[in-house]
């Protein structure tokens, strides 16, 4: 039974229960140790090389599709054969599956044996009393749970991830005539932003910078393409794909150049591609069942919540075996001492652990809900309450998401209108990653006369090493120019002369000076600054690469303004004030970034540089990262190093970030925190999602991870402390009095009123002070708190025995029934009254008053405890009535219980602390 406990312990923490089903991909997080080739089927790997190696009108006449897309019509036909585009594993259980996930714990496995025994050995009582105890366990956490999922559904529907999929709007037969003419095709399609469980194949979708891979696709075009899959091959850098057919000799469906998998994502440029597999029967699908198999990592939360499990399940394994040998052996009847054993476990066993821990993580879930936060996996809110690190981006995070083009200058810092015009073309026709200052730039809707005298040739998408990007277009005479624009560092890198007024001059050093020294000037004043440079193309050309962004032209610069947000400077003032440290990392240069941070009140700073990281290896970085909080320049490797190295200092580290550059932050951090405009990538690799723009939020986020924290351990300590006494007194009293201190069916009794009381736990208040410092698991201080505090039970319960058997005469097995009827009341009543004593550091009930669910339920388990004896149910149970002077002694143990407990708790205080 101890064995089923113990390993049954362990895996319950492991299993999904904790997640409540609303987590990251676990598949994402563990395909990179799984072999590239594992579970999928002969079929589908041929598939998927047969698609890879079709000519395309092959291809697209056996999905029934054209490059048009596909109709209303054809969609609902594909969509009957494949079904929704989602993974079985991403749907929510039935209710008769959720309700066996709820009874099947080790607890309630438990007491089912136990309740099994007792009808076998005929005892109905006890089996009725059992059976109470898993009903309740196990419907109200059917409870709990439920209302969590249904309100975690609802909240994630709202940040949906979306496809970009060209649909035909008309259906008749002439629309689906593949040789129609282009005019009357293009009136007759549309791009349009869709869910991703709404594409079915034979959809043609469009692929960008920051999109997820929303399912298994053959690329029909590609412009520089490159993806993050590591999740399928371990691959830590991108890989490029192309639109032309693999070699013939390729075999591995991960290999081939032009096939792209669900849950990649593209990391720069742009392509079109057909859809040929979704949901299940994706690359992805065929492993879930493979890797849901798997035991999934514990996180730092089900890490801690074991540990703390661990240290009661090993005074279990020591007091069970004590108390049955001990009954045993002075009471001669080793059945009735196996039942005994056996309550005593269930006494032990902190059985609505799972529904406290599921009601604490739901309240907090809802609450943040009402703040506009949605909580993709609840073990999220508790590493938001422990987390004393928050290492933010800077734009569209501190920064308000609503750039504006404040000035468009040429090299010298006069205003140029060709500079402007040349940056709307730019942005205009750029199809890759459309980024804020895009946005910004085509709202100067005057312009948008421009593009009617010029057509697009080619780009080259903009990626993170170049930091910047490239258009080719032509106009009506056939004369063509390459327009870049990006970084002023980056496009000096590629410019040869400047234009001036006076002409095209050489860029010597001089210049390059002059030019950094205006775009600084810029920089300094708070604004982003962008370079735009040109120059003419060969007339026959019409394939571009990196390799063309070289001998430009510099025309000047736009000049960007992106305000803080009003609540980042309060919010950040607040998260310091409740020690959490705010560290900046971004890929905006440093005196952007400087005069942003001042802004939002972070006067003392110290900058590292990208530049810089580059030159440190782990040990010097870990010093350095203690010691700035700015970092500026960086590439996604950089922030993810950095995040990596402060967890490895032991912080709990939050990283807060909305674009592609930040996924792998997002997913190092202990808590990812995105926003709902953020690309698709980070929303799946973020943790906590902000609906509202507002950044208080983070510190009512952490204050409430901290009133959860700080509810669960109550539970646990309360539990701990107080069953530990009542068992080590169960101890002494099996080695000195002739019969059982009390009958497994009362023991069981007492146990089911004790925990129904703390379903009330989650609503509690807490303290002040203990929201103002980051909490976290500390078993050892469990323990310690155990052996301190359930002794002083055991004082009391001790007198309780020698009052019994010396003032009452309880002292024979015919009158034991008094005994246990004595110890029954005190037991239950101290039980409760700990829940007030241990809930704070304070005095109770004048300096810190419990919550009125809480103070409700001691009523209704005082009433309880005295009314069993007393009232009509008292034979049911084996207890009789108890005299009147029984109730003077039982005012003066509580009292004195409550005294002695205070005063303890002072000098457990003053030497440990409090948790």
């Amino acid at each position: 039974m101890l064995h089923l406990l113990k390993n049954g312990f362990v895996n319950f923490l492991r299993s999904r229960h904790w997640g409540v089903h609303f987590r990251r991909l676990p598949m994402l997080e563990q395909l990179a140790s799984t072999p590239v080739d594992a579970g999928i089927s002969k079929a589908m790997g041929e598939r998927l090389r047969d698609a890879a190696h079709a000519a395309e009108p092959a291809l697209l006449q056996s999905l029934n599709t054209s490059r048009q897309g596909l109709d209303d019509v054809q969609v609902q036909q594909a969509r009957a054969q494949a079904g929704w585009n989602s993974i079985s594993q991403d749907k929510p259980m039935s209710r008769s599956e959720h309700l066996w996930l709820c009874f099947r714990t080790p607890f309630n496995l438990l007491l089912t044996v136990l309740a099994i025994v007792s009808w076998m050995t005929g005892d109905a009582k006890a089996t009725a009393v059992i059976g109470s105890m898993v009903a309740l366990a196990t419907g109200l956490r059917f409870w709990q749970e439920g209302r969590a999922n249904k309100a975690a559904a609802g909240l994630q529907a709202m940040v949906s991830n979306t496809a970009a999929v060209l649909r035909r709007t008309v259906q008749d037969e002439e629309a689906r005539e593949l040789d129609a003419p282009p005019s009357r095709l293009s009136a007759l399609q549309a791009m349009r932003e869709l869910p991703v469980r709404e594409l079915v194949p034979g959809d043609i979708i469009q692929l960008a910078a920051g999109d997820m891979v929303p399912a298994d696709c053959r690329l029909l075009t590609a412009k520089d393409l490159f993806l993050a899959q590591s999740a399928m091959t371990g691959e830590s850098m991108p890989v490029e794909k192309f639109a032309q057919l693999p070699d013939a000799a390729q075999h591995n469906p991960v290999e081939l150049c032009n096939l792209v998998f669900m849950g990649t994502n593209v990391v720069s440029g742009a392509g079109l591609a057909v859809v040929l597999t979704t949901g299940n029967q994706s690359y992805l699908g065929a492993l879930a069942g493979k890797v849901s198999a798997m035991d999934r990592s514990p996180t730092a939360f089900q890490m801690g919540v074991n540990k703390v499990s661990w240290v009661l399940i090993r005074f279990m394994l020591v007091m069970v075996p004590l108390v049955l040998l001990i009954n045993g052996l002075t009471k001669g009847d080793w059945t009735e001492a196996l039942l005994f054993a056996l309550s005593v476990a269930v006494g032990l066993t902190p059985e609505m652990l799972p529904m406290i821990v599921t009601a604490t993580l739901a309240k907090g879930a809802v609450f943040l809900s009402r703040k506009q936060v949605i909580v993709k996996h609840l073990d999220a809110i508790q590493n938001f309450g422990a987390m004393d690190v928050l290492c933010t981006d800077k734009t569209g995070t501190l920064t308000e998401d609503r750039i504006s083009v404040e000035r468009h200058l040429d090299a010298w810092g006069d205003v140029s209108q060709p500079v402007l015009d040349l940056a709307y073309l730019n942005s205009y026709y750029q199809t890759g990653l459309k980024s804020l200052l895009d946005v910004a730039v085509l709202a100067h809707a005057e312009r948008a006369s421009l593009v009617d005298a010029y057509a697009k040739v080619d780009e080259v998408p903009f990626d993170f090493v170049r930091r910047r990007m490239s258009v080719v277009v032509r106009d009506s005479a056939g004369a063509g120019k390459i327009i870049t624009k990006g970084a002023v560092e980056e496009i000096l890198q590629v410019s040869s002369s400047v234009q001036a007024a006076a002409g095209v001059l050489d860029l010597d050093a001089g210049l390059r000076q002059r030019i950094v020294a205006t775009a600084e000037a810029l920089n300094a004043q708070g604004l982003r600054v962008v370079a735009v440079a040109t120059r003419d193309t060969p007339a026959g050309q019409s394939n571009f690469g990196v390799a063309d962004e070289a001998g430009l032209v510099l025309c000047g610069f736009l000049a960007f303004v992106d305000p803080p947000k009003e609540s980042a400077a309060p919010a950040l003032q607040a998260l310091a004030r409740h020690g959490v440290q705010t560290k900046v990392l971004t890929g905006d240069n440093a005196a952007v970034t400087a005069k942003v941070c001042q802004q939002v009140g972070i006067t003392e700073q110290v900058i590292v540089l990208g530049g810089e990281i580059e030159q440190m290896d782990d040990q010097r970085l870990a010093q350095v990262v203690e010691e700035a909080n700015i970092f500026a320049k960086l590439s996604p490797a950089h922030k993810e190093r950095i995040v990596r190295m402060l967890k490895a200092n032991g912080h709990v580290v939050g990283f807060m970030g909305d674009g592609i550059n930040d996924a792998a932050a997002l997913r190092t951090a202990d808590i990812g925190i995105s926003v709902d405009t953020a690309v698709d990538v980070a929303k799946e690799a973020a943790d906590i999602i902000l609906l509202d723009k507002s950044l208080m939020v983070l510190d009512q986020g952490v204050q409430e991870g901290r009133r959860t924290f700080a509810n669960m351990l109550k539970y646990i300590k309360m539990t701990a402390s107080s069953n530990f006494g009542n068992v080590f007194s169960v101890l002494i009293a099996s080695a000195f009095i002739p019969f059982l201190p009390m009958l497994p069916m009362q023991l069981l009794v007492q146990n089911l009123v004790y925990d129904f009381s703390q379903a009330a736990i989650p609503f509690d208040h807490v303290d002040a002070e203990l929201l103002t410092q980051p909490q976290r698991w500390n078993p050892a201080d469990v323990g310690r708190f155990m052996l301190f505090f359930g002794p002083i039970s055991s004082i009391f319960d001790i007198t309780t025995f020698v009052v019994m058997w010396k003032v009452f005469g309880a002292n024979t097995p015919e009158r034991q029934a008094l005994f246990q009827s004595g110890w029954f009341v005190v037991g239950l009543l101290t039980q409760s009254l700990i829940v007030h004593m241990i809930r704070t550091k304070r005095i109770p009930f004048i300096q810190s008053r419990a919550a009125w669910p809480v103070g409700l339920m001691t009523l209704v388990v005082v009433a309880i405890g005295i009314y069993l004896p007393m009232g009509a149910l008292a034979p049911y149970f084996k207890l009789v009535p108890l005299p009147g002077m029984y109730f003077v002694f039982l005012v003066t143990v509580l009292l004195a219980y409550m005294g002695l407990t205070q005063v303890m708790k002072k000098w457990y205080i003053r030497r440990y602390d409090w948790q």
